[in-house]
């Protein structure tokens, strides 16, 4: 087995890839893994822009809303005037601080006029959501980032806000609070503090976007490839120290349970943020594959809590009920992008329930407060999974998904979800023995399996899949001409919108799915869906694109409607030997 995709990254692929990533401001405008000893600081411009306007509506976490529908009830833009969006202002990330690093697969925050960015090795912006003026810039100093090296990936999914205060996990698994309107920091602490091991060199790193509700920020655990133990955790906001008694474990702890005889810790990342029910207080999260990936006779029986959505209570973490998608996983078939929570029509009725579609090309519904299975596994992709063999077998989907980590929108009006897919095969090898699965020269537990290509003449695509949620039943699908890396986010005028790996976003009629606008900006390599907002009664809407050259658009209505050429639609795939 070749070993030098450990250089980029083996565990990102479970919920992301290794990706160039994000923009020219078109007006200029543990004991072994210690904490920074140098501080890091906040550099503001020679003059810090102000926020433009007076009253706000806000995209405020990472799916719009606690329950992730990604579905705003803004109403200016639609499908009469979508044509007359352009680029309000633009900013180059890299022009505004060389030290950004290719890889963005930053989700915007905007709250009260400001919009707030993230970049792969982890530096903040904050923007004025209308002119582009950049407010402040955060960056960890030049110790702590030369050690992000060590996790193979530094992109970064963006932030949380909440109690005058902006949080983010860094890639050496730190979590940071930064003060909202100076961008100083207030305070970093390493994760391990609280949970043992949860160290680089141990095979964790982050990637998520946190979540903030009630006072307690929600984190999650990125490694799962590299054989960590997953986990959630709950910390205060006010002084980042631990808000439950203990983590939930995904896993069992290494030596117990399924993993009695396992050389390995299990896997189980929480790649993406939680959705959270503010009426219940029920939390639920997605859990990824069991490690090592191709190779399960080390971990017989069905592997609980991996590639399952888990719902716990909120306050204290305890278990209410697991439901799992995947039995035995040895495909690498993450539950992957976060679950969201809908208040829908359901065989006539109206019913909240969770739903999450899987790297399996498997789309789940299941009552939300009892986790009673509603709809069961409807495939939205080509499903063909043999059990691995030594010599090779071909598998659909293959690694990247299915629907990997990029979030669907729900619309209550047509009673639709729309999930993005990724139609890309894989040949996969398994392993002979446990030391066979092992790679010593990767990061923590290492327990990979043996190794994946792609198949040869397979020629990737995407889907966009519009799920009738009342009759468990596709609606449409059309096809796309790269993966589907992104997602989408909705809005009240049946409008979503959503990007590609050229760096070209688009909007969809959700009722004929049709694509009824498009726009090609000057970045590429989209890897995330936008933020639409409002600023004095006017809607805007910022995405982040990919790349070398890091960028962030904010559209609107009358905006410059001049269009790039299109990117180069970069999707490595960091599971590939080399």
């Amino acid at each position: 087995m070749k070993t030098t995709y450990f250089k980029i990254g083996i565990a990102i692929l479970s919920a992301s890839v290794v990706i160039s990533g994000c923009g020219t401001s078109t007006n200029k405008t543990t004991p072994s893994e210690p904490a920074p000893t140098t501080p890091s600081k906040s550099t503001p411009p020679a003059a810090p822009a102000k926020v433009t306007g007076t009253s706000f509506k806000n995209f405020g976490t990472y799916g719009f809303d606690l329950k992730n529908t990604r579905h705003v009830p803004y109403k200016e833009v639609t499908a009469e005037n979508v044509k007359d969006l352009g680029v309000i202002w633009s900013a180059d990330l890299k022009a505004l601080d060389k030290d950004v690093k290719n890889g963005n697969q930053c989700y915007p925050v905007v709250v009260d006029g400001v919009v707030y960015i993230t970049t792969a090795g982890n530096q903040v912006f904050a923007f004025d959501a209308v002119t582009g003026g950049q407010i402040w810039h955060w960056k960890p100093s030049a110790e702590q980032a030369a050690n992000f090296s060590k996790a193979g990936i530094i992109a970064n999914r963006g932030v949380a806000v909440g109690e005058g205060k902006v949080f983010m996990l860094t890639v050496d698994n730190h979590i940071v609070s930064l003060d909202q309107k100076t961008g100083k920091l207030i305070k970093m602490v390493p994760i391990s503090d609280s949970v043992k091991g949860v160290t680089l060199e141990n095979g964790y790193y982050e990637t998520t976007a946190p979540v903030y509700y009630k006072g307690n920020i929600y984190i999650g655990s990125s490694g799962g490839d590299n054989g960590i133990r997953g986990f959630v955790n709950a910390y205060k906001a006010s002084d980042l120290t631990p808000a439950w008694d203990t983590p939930f474990w995904t896993v069992p702890p290494k030596g117990q349970g399924w993993l009695a005889n396992s050389k390995f810790q299990g896997g189980g990342a929480v790649w993406n943020p939680p959705a959270i029910d503010e009426e219940t207080g029920i939390m639920y999260f997605a859990v990824g594959n069991p490690a090592p990936d191709f190779y399960g006779e080390s971990r017989p029986g069905a592997n609980p809590h991996t590639d399952s959505v888990v719902a716990v209570n909120a306050a204290t973490g305890k278990l209410i009920w697991a439901k799992q998608e995947i039995s035995h996983d040895l495909w690498d078939y993450d539950a992957a992008a976060s679950p969201m929570i809908l208040d829908a029509t359901v065989k006539g009725k109206k019913q909240k329930i969770v739903v999450q579609g899987g790297k399996s090309g498997q789309w789940y519904a299941w009552d939300a407060k009892t986790g009673k299975v509603i709809w069961d596994g409807i495939p939205f992709a080509k499903i063909a999974h043999p059990k691995p063999t030594p010599e090779g077998v071909t598998v659909y989907p293959g690694v990247l998904g299915g629907e990997n980590y990029a979030p669907e929108t729900y619309d209550p009006k047509t009673n639709y979800v729309l999930i993005p897919g990724i139609e890309q095969g894989a040949v996969i090898k398994s392993a002979k023995s446990q030391d066979e699965a092992s790679t010593p020269n990767a990061p923590g537990a290492a327990a990979f399996g043996t190794s994946e290509l792609a198949p040869s003449n397979d020629v990737p695509y995407g889907t966009i899949t519009a799920m009738d949620v009342n009759t468990g039943k596709k609606a449409y699908q059309i096809k796309t001409k790269d993966p589907m890396r992104g997602g989408f986010t909705s809005t009240a005028t049946g409008l979503a919108f959503y990007g590609e790996l050229d760096g070209k976003i688009n909007a969809l009629d959700i009722k004929s799915g049709k694509v009824i606008w498009t726009f090609q900006t000057t970045g590429n390599s989209v890897q995330a869906a936008p933020a639409i907002f409002t600023v004095d009664d006017k809607q805007y809407m910022a995405f982040t694109t990919g790349g070398t050259t890091p960028k962030v658009f904010v559209f609107g209505l009358g905006g410059d409607k001049t269009q790039g050429q299109a990117g180069t639609a970069e999707d490595t795939n960091a599971h590939q030997s080399k």
